[in-house]
């Protein structure tokens, strides 16, 4: 079989085009890259879901795919959305055609409302720049999806809502005080779905720009008292981003190589793409 996959950015024309703007990198540009930075040798479609033409490519079906990549997406799962139906309805054709998904933060939520399960506005607000201390849970320190990750790391993130309940075969794999559902893998139907709420397609330059796309909220919620403070932390990011060895802005900004370091960051991605993907006969 083709090592052919399918990036699922659901976020609406509107979003991108606020990306564009603010120097962000598309999201399904992110995942391009940490696919082929592990498989080199991959191709890829990319669908917009939110798009009313939206559709796969001349002749193309969702059993010609190795697997389905979900990025994160600005709208909100439990509202009364056509994009958003469009979207669930989806993942259940995922996993009715037994093809592997893999997602980060709205791929979660997806994973679990198409699977039955509930998601919910968090009380304690928005998670923002850095998840704190995302723990393994037990059967996540035994799960493949996990397999070389610390069990207590911090991860980039941005999130407003989150998974409430998971659905039937589902297994819990990390949380943080923050929020319970960090990692979750769901067995439904004939498919696989390992998502995780935080965003291992992230680098720091990614981190930033999307700070600086969200300026006005991030200052309302309380994140930053005023923009200039925000811009001085978003020039940190990048510079960080530049130079990676720099001790002081390390320090000063909390972050360690489980963030910075691309192979240590994206362990989940790695484990998902060579045990569930490629280790099924093509």
């Amino acid at each position: 079989m083709e090592l052919a996959f399918l990036i699922v950015d659901g976020y609406p024309p509107d979003a991108r085009q606020h990306f564009d703007a603010c120097s962000c990198d598309q999201a399904w540009q992110q995942y391009a890259r940490m696919l082929k930075s592990h498989l080199p040798e991959a191709r890829f479609d990319v669908l917009f879901p939110s798009d009313p033409d939206a559709c796969l490519p001349q002749g193309a079906a969702l059993s010609s795919y190795r697997g389905v990549l979900w990025t994160g997406c600005n709208l909100t799962i439990y509202e009364d959305d056509p994009r958003v139906r469009r979207m669930i309805e989806l993942q259940k054709e995922i996993y009715r055609a037994g093809v592997p998904a893999y997602g980060s933060c709205w791929g979660l939520q997806i994973a679990a409302v198409a699977a039955g399960g509930e998601v919910a506005k968090n009380p304690k607000g928005r998670e923002m720049g850095l998840a704190r201390k995302i723990m393994l849970t037990e059967e996540g320190r035994h799960h493949p999806f996990h397999r070389g990750k610390p069990q207590v790391f911090d991860a980039f993130i941005s999130h407003y809502d989150e998974v409430t309940r998971l659905p039937s075969g589902a297994k819990w794999l990390a949380t943080n005080d923050f929020t319970r559902v960090q990692a979750a893998a769901i067995t439904h139907e004939k498919g696989t779905f390992w998502a995780v709420q935080y965003h291992p397609e992230y680098d720091l330059h990614d981190m930033a720009r999307l700070i600086y796309a969200r300026t006005d909220r991030l200052v309302k919620e309380g994140f930053f008292q005023s923009s200039t403070e925000l811009q001085d932390y978003v020039d940190k990011l990048e510079q960080l981003h530049r130079e990676p060895s720099r001790k002081d802005l390390r320090w000063q900004l909390g972050i360690d190589d489980d963030v910075i370091d691309a192979k240590r960051r994206q362990i989940e991605f790695h484990n998902w793409l060579f045990e569930l993907v490629l280790a099924r006969r093509a």
